[in-house]
């Protein structure tokens, strides 16, 4: 079975992480300090990285770092891992969801202006699969209404944009650096910043609130979590962005190679691609209704014929927790057409051209012959 993706794990890793396990040192120490200084210089403009134990926690962590709290509105699309939202609601403010495109998956800049209000405080555009949001226009609303972009790069370690990496531009920029992404610490993820009191309050906010002067005297100004990373995570996470930019380039490979061979067909909706995009993941959308089948039967007639699939992702906005903020059907059409039809194609670095091959004729019989 050839699964939607897998880790690229190899001695350099393994190595790695016996080296800390025989240190000693297990929890956060050297190996987390190299990592952030490993990390601003891979992504550039001078931003400083503080690592965490998940981007949901370097999401979290943000937010309330920009003051973000009940009473505050957040601006995120609706098409997204739930985890998007769901540290808007953990901060007490209130998500507020904007549709997608079709393509691209990425948020619509003129929803965006449609729903600013008062309560405004941040917008978070997710760099969905890899692909870059447009972020110059977002960037000039966020000026023009003062306020603050927050960017969900959690599947965008290693894309760039208008020349450079994503996470560069000084805002605050969060990774993730799950087993399914580009690269990985086990879980962990980041926070970019350029803005020096505010990387301050990340490094509070992630480790109790804890603050130490000059004598190492400790105070806990403020309520913070346990989010540190440890350092067998961030020795793998340095041997794994050694050869983040080998991996990426494989994977634009053998997604190039997707977009050439899959079939033109009238159900099958392709993703854009674009300059700098680090293909995370390779979704589509297959009008199983049109086909006279089912998701789930589609999933396994391919996986009768070998091939895994995942489904990234259902829309937010339909959750239940997000019904009982007002949300229902129709809010957003694209949104919930991608979450009814999407189907997430096998990706990763390991596999072969023979494997994508193998994928796109299996698309095109199922197509062609329908399923039942």
């Amino acid at each position: 079975m050839l699964p939607f993706t897998r880790p690229t794990i190899g001695d350099e890793e393994l190595s790695a992480v016996r080296e800390v396990l025989e240190s000693g040192w297990l929890a956060s120490g050297p190996k987390v300090k190299a990592f952030e200084a490993a990390l601003e210089a891979y992504i550039g403009g001078g931003v400083a990285v503080r690592v965490l134990n998940s981007a949901t926690s370097a999401l979290e962590a943000a937010l309330l770092a920009c003051d973000v709290g009940p009473g505050d509105e957040v601006i995120v699309p609706a098409m997204s891992f739930a985890a998007t939202a769901n540290v808007v609601v953990r901060t007490g403010a209130r998500p507020v969801f904007v549709d997608v495109d079709l393509h691209t998956r990425n948020l619509d800049v003129q929803a965006v202006e449609r729903v600013l209000g008062p309560r405004t405080r941040v917008v978070m555009p997710v760099h969905f699969a890899g692909l870059a949001a447009e972020m110059a226009p977002l960037y000039d609303l966020a000026a023009r209404h003062r306020l603050t972009v927050v960017e969900d790069a959690a599947q965008a370690i290693g894309t760039s944009h208008g020349g450079h990496r994503v996470g560069s531009t000084g805002n605050p920029v969060c990774f993730s650096f799950h087993p399914n992404k580009n690269m990985t610490t086990i879980e962990g993820g980041c926070i970019a910043s350029r803005d020096p009191r505010y990387v301050r309050r990340i490094d509070r906010l992630r480790f109790h609130g804890i603050e130490r002067d000059a004598a190492g005297n400790v105070d806990v100004p403020e309520w913070g979590g346990k989010w540190n990373m440890p350092d067998v995570g961030a020795a793998l996470g340095l041997a794994q962005l050694a050869r983040l930019d080998d991996l990426n380039r494989r994977r634009r490979a053998l997604a190039r190679r997707y977009l050439e061979r899959l079939p033109r067909h009238p159900l099958l909706v392709l993703p854009a691609d674009g300059a700098g995009h680090s293909w995370h993941m390779l979704c589509v959308c297959v009008d199983y209704r049109a086909l006279g089948t089912t998701r789930t039967a589609f999933q396994q007639a391919l996986a009768d014929r070998g091939v895994g699939t995942g489904i990234h992702y259902p829309a937010i906005h339909l959750f239940s927790l997000y019904r009982h903020y007002g949300y229902g059907p129709g809010d957003f059409p694209v949104a919930e057409r991608i979450g009814e039809q999407t189907l997430t194609l096998p990706l990763f670095p390991a596999m072969t051209e023979s494997d994508v091959d193998t994928v796109c004729g299996a698309l095109a019989e199922l197509l062609g012959e329908g399923v039942r």
